[in-house]
């Protein structure tokens, strides 16, 4: 598979949005009651906010990832006919892809320290221990985190494909002047 080619961002594209999937339900499909001192608590994501904002970020980070997976069928099926705007659509998507990275990864390693708060607990804030009560939940909530770093790493990937794809209309020779099509 070829660099520029839209065959391997789109697979990536595929992956990342399984990914993506994969981390908003386990995170939003977790949840867990146990007896604590004669009363059942019921532990679930909406109670970390940083969990929340997480299921959130996911979903809309999975449904940009299969409009662009549009996109790459798009760019596959057309062969090349519409030059002149695929320039804008380069830009675009390579910003776009630049946000959804930062934002999918920002969010993930801010649930990934509340999460650690979860686990450790914080006596001075009077916080408790929830993983020594509800493992099951912080077992789910782990593999969902590690699920959302790999999303980002996959998006990562899909961010250097679009810069490539967006540099290489630029010629090498003078910075950012134009190649002439002909």
């Amino acid at each position: 598979m070829e660099l520029g080619k839209p065959k391997t961002e789109a697979y990536l594209r595929l992956f990342a949005i399984l990914t993506l999937v994969l981390t908003a339900c386990l995170l939003g499909l977790d949840s867990q009651t146990k007896p604590v001192y004669f009363l059942e608590k019921h532990v679930t994501y909406k109670y970390l906010k940083a969990l929340l904002v997480l299921v959130y970020v996911d979903a809309v980070a999975a449904a940009y990832n299969l409009i662009q997976l549009g996109r790459c069928y798009f760019l596959a099926s057309s062969k090349g006919n519409f030059k002149g705007s695929y320039r804008y659509m380069a830009w675009g998507s390579y910003l776009l892809d630049q946000i959804a990275v930062y934002i999918t990864f920002a969010t993930t390693s801010a649930a990934l320290e509340h999460s650690i708060l979860v686990v450790t607990g914080a006596d001075k804030l009077q916080w408790m221990k929830w993983c020594n009560k509800f493992t099951r939940f912080c077992f789910q909530a782990g593999g969902a985190l590690l699920c959302g770093y790999l999303a980002a790493i996959l998006m990562a990937f899909i961010s250097f494909i679009s810069a490539f794809n967006l540099f290489r209309l630029y010629s090498p020779k003078l910075l950012l002047h134009l190649k002439t099509t002909s």
